[in-house]
């Protein structure tokens, strides 16, 4: 069986060109001598059937003409004109004679020779141009087939993605109209894809909490991404705690074709950081009530003692006057402790006003170099110029930059040294630093720096930098502390400067009235 296909598989193999040619003239040839035979063998006074010979030379020429084209139909054309021209001048009564057709008819030979070979050659032109542009096409087919296939895959790829990522992916078209929803959007907002599709974000929610004023933006190309936290009311009633970031969705030109947002369902987070804040705000409050216990308790002690021996006294006015003395002092130490607590619990609400840094810190430079001389400690300023006011509560400043002072220039009593005070422009901040040379905090206590009643000194009441870190806080600043032993401390104090604080307050602006 196998010997039969492979039979019928050489039978139906094509001819190789060579083998075709040669077949080709020789049947040409083959052609030309039967009819120059005839003509010899047939009795010149038969005119009817040289005529009839001469004309079946048409025969291979057009044969020729077919199969090798224009310069194979004008060859045989020749052969035949040559052999018929020299059988009609020696047996026809020459070209010229009573025959004149006989030259016509040789013309004629040539003439359809070379007509049809080229109208073969136009022929097989076309058809190599069609095969070439057939070709061409099989190869656009199959390129654009390994392309649709890699766009499928990348398709595939990508809806695979958003089918797994937990974030919620939303995009919009140029109409600022829902496009597609992954799984965790239809999750997040309890709706499917098809009932997204094709409506604008307001009207998913009950509540949008202004995002669809940020759509909106980033769709118009007024800015090209936003990123903010907020909270959302689906139109189920869900209350949802998102960071919500939208950005433009670009096509391979660069131009806006809609937006994609992302939502990051952060109500597990916000519930978790709430609890932490609670037990935060319940340890803190452990902490300063065992701290008012213990910074009370201790001047109760005293005077107690105190009364005491004044009643053992028996009217010795040298013992009374010195327990009524230590009465006092513990009194007066009571009273601090109390202002102290009374100033961190109840603080006054700062009054904001464009504050310039400079001037402000050299004022209090210039009324504590007389405390720091005392001590043997130099203050340096470092004050960078021009510099950005910040929106703050002048005296609040000062009062800040008046502890942290004080703390260095005390933390360097017996042993003297350097406090640099110095200020710089960054990012929209005035930081404030305050740097030492003294010995420094260790690391275990580094920490507990900014905790209330936690002081190095016996008459400290330890709420100073607690103060001050409240004071910071209310100023929507942050603080920073840096020290390693023996080489000294770094408080740095950051505010928003004004100009920082007017621009957030240009774009709360702008999204109200948008």
């Amino acid at each position: 069986m196998d010997e039969g296909r492979e039979g019928s598989q050489a039978t139906e193999r094509p001819e190789q060109p060579g083998v075709a040619g040669v077949r080709d003239v020789l049947i040409i040839g083959g052609m030309l001598s039967v009819i120059t035979i005839l003509h010899l063998f047939t009795s010149p006074s038969l005119e009817e059937l040289h005529l009839l010979y001469r004309s079946i030379y048409f025969l291979p020429i057009l044969y020729a003409a077919w199969t090798f084209g224009a310069a194979g139909g004008l060859l045989t054309a020749v052969a035949a004109g040559v052999l018929y021209g020299l059988h009609a001048q020696l047996s026809l009564q020459g070209l010229f004679g009573t025959h004149v057709d006989n030259l016509f008819e040789i013309v004629m030979y040539l003439v359809v020779g070379g007509l049809f070979g080229r109208l073969r050659d136009v022929e097989e032109r076309k058809t190599g141009d069609l095969m070439q542009l057939s070709h061409e096409l099989e190869e656009a087919y199959r390129t654009l087939e390994e392309r649709a296939v890699q766009l499928m895959s990348i398709r595939d790829y990508t809806q695979s993605i958003l089918r797994s990522t937990t974030s919620g992916v939303i995009t919009f078209g140029p109409d600022g109209s829902v496009a597609t929803a992954n799984f965790a959007a239809e999750r997040m907002l309890g709706m499917t894809e098809t009932e997204m599709v094709p409506r604008p974000l307001p009207r998913l929610f009950s509540d949008d909490g202004g995002l669809g004023i940020d759509v909106a933006k980033v769709v118009s190309g007024r800015t090209p991404r936003t990123a903010r936290e907020l909270t959302l009311v689906a139109r189920n009633g869900k209350t949802i705690h998102v960071q919500a970031s939208v950005s433009r969705m670009r096509d391979v030109r660069g131009g806006t074709i809609g937006a994609v947002l992302t939502l990051e369902d952060v109500s597990e987070i916000k519930a978790l950081t709430e609890q932490l804040i609670r037990a935060d705000r319940l340890a803190a409050m452990g902490e300063l009530t065992a701290g008012v216990a213990h910074e009370v308790r201790n001047p109760l002690g005293i005077i107690r003692a105190s009364v005491q021996l004044v009643e053992d006294s028996r009217c010795d006015a040298e013992r009374i006057r010195q327990a009524t003395g230590v009465i006092k002092q513990e009194i007066d130490r009571l009273d601090r402790v109390i202002k102290a607590l009374l100033d961190f619990g109840r603080p006054s609400a700062p009054t904001l006003q464009p504050v310039e840094v400079n001037e402000a810190l050299g004022d209090v430079v210039l009324f504590t170099r007389r405390f720091a001389s005392r001590g043997g400690v130099d203050i340096v300023e470092d004050f960078a110029s021009p510099l950005p006011k910040v929106l703050a509560d002048a005296d609040q400043l000062k009062q800040i930059a008046v502890n942290l002072i004080s703390n260095a220039v005390q933390a360097m009593e017996e042993t003297g040294g350097r406090v640099t005070v110095s200020t710089r422009g960054a990012d929209g901040y005035v930081e404030m630093a305050f740097a030492d040379n003294g010995p420094g905090i260790p690391p275990d206590r580094l920490s507990k720096v900014f905790d209330p009643f936690y002081s190095t000194r016996s008459e400290g009441t330890g709420l100073g930098l607690t103060i001050v870190h409240r004071i910071v806080d209310e100023h929507n600043g942050h603080i920073e502390v840096m020290s390693e032993p023996g080489e000294g401390t770094v408080f740095t104090v950051s505010l928003p400067s004004v100009e920082d604080e007017g621009a957030r307050g240009e774009q709360a602006g702008t999204r109200e009235s948008v």
